[in-house]
């Protein structure tokens, strides 16, 4: 090969090499402005080389490895972010949890405070009340029972004669009906014979 050839195929490598560096550096700031994911295999294939172009030029594999090693920074400081956000939020709902918590600790105490002043006062009822007027008020309740059902049997014996009454004067009123019918029938012959 001759020394002139050999310095023009040098020269294109390298313009080839230079201007697969400009796609390199074109295709970082796509993904970075797309907010891609920034990996070896998605620079090469969006900036339309090979992995291995990418490995071994120092300067593509520089420029790679920043893009890459800024992008991760990025990730992690948007990740530690996001982070102490939802963390901020949580500790947010722990204070509110707690304070309500205290609320409802205070209301059950106070409840319980009047449950006993109530089941005292219940006490103190039932030692003011006599055994002899709680005896005096069960045997009235027993009378006031079968006086009840008294009036309950006395209440199903006049519905029973009611209903009896009642039937009677429904026979009445068709035996009644039939008589005028006959007698009816008997005035019409009667008069039809004279």
């Amino acid at each position: 090969m001759k020394p002139h050839a050999t310095t023009a195929a040098i020269d294109a490598r390298r313009r080839q090499t230079a201007q697969k560096l400009e796609q390199v550096e074109k295709a970082i700031g796509q993904l970075r402005r797309e907010r891609g994911r920034l990996t070896v295999r998605a620079v090469a294939e969006r900036a339309g080389v090979s992995v291995t172009f990418l490995y071994e030029n120092s300067k593509a594999r520089a420029l790679v490895s920043n893009a890459v090693d800024a992008s991760r920074t990025r990730q992690v400081r948007t990740a530690q972010a996001e982070h102490e956000q939802i963390e901020a939020s949580w500790r947010e709902r722990a204070l509110n949890a707690e304070a309500e918590l205290g609320r409802a600790q205070k209301e059950v105490f106070a409840q319980r405070q009047q449950i006993g002043e109530l089941m005292g006062k219940l006490r103190d009822l039932d030692q003011m009340v006599s055994a002899e007027s709680v005896q005096a008020l069960t045997s009235e309740n027993i009378t006031f029972k079968r006086r009840v059902q008294q009036l309950t049997r006395e209440h199903r014996t006049l519905q029973e004669r009611l209903e009896g009454a009642r039937s009677n004067l429904r026979f009445a009123d068709k035996r009644i009906a039939d008589l005028e019918a006959q007698i009816l029938e008997l005035q019409e012959t009667t008069s039809s014979r004279r």
